[in-house]
């Protein structure tokens, strides 16, 4: 059996998203299970470096994934010959910067998404890659959850009919620091280092709604900062200055309505975190994260308005949960393995820094109604 390493830069890895998600499950997971087997006989073993500016985290990270190598000194990472891939988890306002860096070593990149805290840097950094000629991809994982999964699978079989609207929910009440901790960094609610959800799960939504439902035509946002005031990682106060909430409308191809509601700020009373409601002429599902829950028009009960009698027994239990057909693993795992294959096999891998830059535009434009108060047409990207 041949074993064909390869070597992965990892930066930005000591925050939570990169720490659990990229190393712990994915990168430490495919090692941890001796590797991706390929149809050859041969296998793809990851060897990661963690690069950083906290000495201390890194050197601790690096302990606790069984001992991996690590640096504060990107240069000398991107210098080394052994590690033929760049991944950027850093914050979004660090992150464009040092794919070039990588780009201009001739590391293949991949990263997490906004790409970039901009359009026209979005569109450069996929530039660079291209005309460089290395490989590139950008983090999508939603695409492998088990709900979403499944609504492709729905509308790959016709199950839907035409497709009507579609309507998320998505967030959760994100403590504000002073008395129960924070769970999310404080540079997500500063505009200067890049934060707020408009710029954090637009990205999410446009490949969401381009990959399973139609491609994303023209955007209605109202943004808002509802909690002015946060504590950071020391404990100290300070004002926030980016977007911690945002209500969208998206046109998709076809007429589609897509309505997307994104907070920190709101309380979960709903069957997951993120619930995305499809509704077509034949039929409508419900999926969160993991399960979905599908019916039929044949199925669908006959409700009557009358405010004045409750629902005997609501109406959960007219619908169907779909049963899974395919066990699904850690999405962030599942996109790894694929781009590893990209880069020792060449394997299809569409997911790239163009498709990375849809999102940021996606999420400008969003910004830009917001600030108009008017629909904004979403042009297709033609770099």
């Amino acid at each position: 059996m041949t074993t064909r390493r390869i070597g992965v830069i990892m930066n930005g890895v000591t925050g939570r998203m990169g720490a659990n998600q990229h190393l712990m499950r994915s990168i430490g997971a495919i090692r941890g299970d001796g590797g991706i087997d390929l149809p050859d006989g041969s296998v793809i073993v990851p060897d990661p470096i963690l690069v950083g500016r906290n000495l201390a985290k890194l050197e601790a990270l690096a302990d606790r994934a069984g001992g991996l190598t690590w640096t504060t000194d990107l240069d000398t990472a991107l210098a080394d010959p052994n590690y033929a891939v760049y991944f950027d988890a850093q914050t979004t306002d660090r992150r464009a910067a040092a794919v070039r860096r990588a780009i201009a070593a001739g590391k293949h990149v991949y990263c997490e998404k906004p790409t970039a805290t901009t359009l026209a840097e979005a569109i450069d950094i996929y530039r660079l890659a291209r005309d460089a000629g290395v490989k590139h991809g950008v983090v999508q994982d939603k695409l492998w959850l088990p709900g979403i999964v499944a609504l492709r699978r729905l509308c790959a079989s016709g199950f839907f009919g035409r497709i009507l609207s579609i309507r998320g929910e998505f967030g959760y009440w994100v403590f504000e620091g002073d008395t129960v901790p924070a769970q999310r960094p404080s540079w997500n609610y500063r505009a200067e280092d890049g934060g707020g959800i408009i710029a954090d799960m637009f990205a999410h939504w446009r490949y969401v709604l381009d990959e399973v439902f139609g491609q994303v035509t023209a955007v209605s946002c109202l943004g808002a900062t509802h909690v002015g005031r946060r504590w950071d990682e020391a404990g100290r106060p300070y004002d926030c200055t980016a977007d911690d909430a945002a209500y969208a409308t998206f046109e998709l191809e076809g007429g589609i309505v897509a309505q997307f509601n994104s907070s920190w700020c709101v309380r979960v009373r709903r069957d997951d975190l993120l619930t995305i409601q499809v509704d077509g002429t034949k039929g409508s599902a419900v999926a969160g994260l993991r399960n979905c829950w599908v019916q039929s028009a044949a199925d669908t009960p006959r409700p009557v308005w009358n405010p004045d009698v409750e629902t005997p027994g609501g109406y959960h239990a007219d619908w169907q949960l779909l049963p899974e057909v395919e066990a699904q693993g850690n999405a962030f795992r599942a996109e790894w393995e694929l781009f590893l294959r990209h880069v020792a096999c060449d394997d299809p891998f569409p997911w790239n820094l163009l498709a990375g830059a849809k999102g940021v535009q996606l999420a400008e434009l969003g910004v830009e109604s917001w600030r108009t108060r008017s629909w904004v047409a979403v042009p297709p990207l033609n770099p």
